[in-house]
């Protein structure tokens, strides 16, 4: 696990931030209590070090035609690093997966699928899943709500350390 050097102010630029991408600098700075210049080095601090990976608008999927959500959980066949390794690469490079997770358990990953129906998901399935051989099994979870996605990541396990930094503007 990397180092990681994040004191309180910096703790909040990443919660605002989690909570709304678009703030102008100016906006953050009033958030977090900061004049815009050392604000927008901060910014550029956590982006370079890599505590902010990017920034995107998050749609929502059953207004662009994505109303059916799928837990897909499958084991390698013959499990092996190559057969796991391609497994993945496979799986990162469908655009329906939207997420993926290498998983302990009765299965070895997880993804999530996002497709416009069940025949959506039938033709993935059967044209996409179905045909690599590194796969051994497949079950499929149909969800019936979406509770919570999406979310922010949850930064108060580093509060308690960033508040016995002295910020350094």
């Amino acid at each position: 696990m990397p180092f990681i050097d994040l004191d309180a102010i910096d703790l909040r630029i990443l919660n605002a931030l989690q909570s709304d991408g678009r703030l102008t600098n100016q906006e953050l700075a009033d958030q977090v209590g900061l004049s815009p210049s050392p604000c927008l080095r901060r910014v550029r601090r956590l982006e370079r070090d890599g505590f902010i990976r990017t920034y995107r608008a998050v749609l929502e999927r059953e207004s662009v035609g994505l109303s059916l959500t799928v837990f897909v959980e499958i084991k390698v066949e013959k499990h092996s690093r190559d057969n796991a390794q391609a497994l993945q690469q496979a799986l990162a490079a469908m655009p329906e997966v939207v997420a993926c997770h290498m998983v302990s358990g009765t299965a070895d990953f997880i993804a999530e699928i996002v497709v416009a129906n069940l025949k959506a998901y039938e033709k993935f399935l059967t044209e996409k899943l179905l045909v690599l051989r590194m796969i051994g099994d497949i079950r499929s979870n149909f969800a019936l709500t979406r509770v919570k996605s999406d979310a922010v990541l949850p930064l108060t396990h580093l509060k308690r350390e960033a508040e016995r930094r002295e910020p350094d503007c």
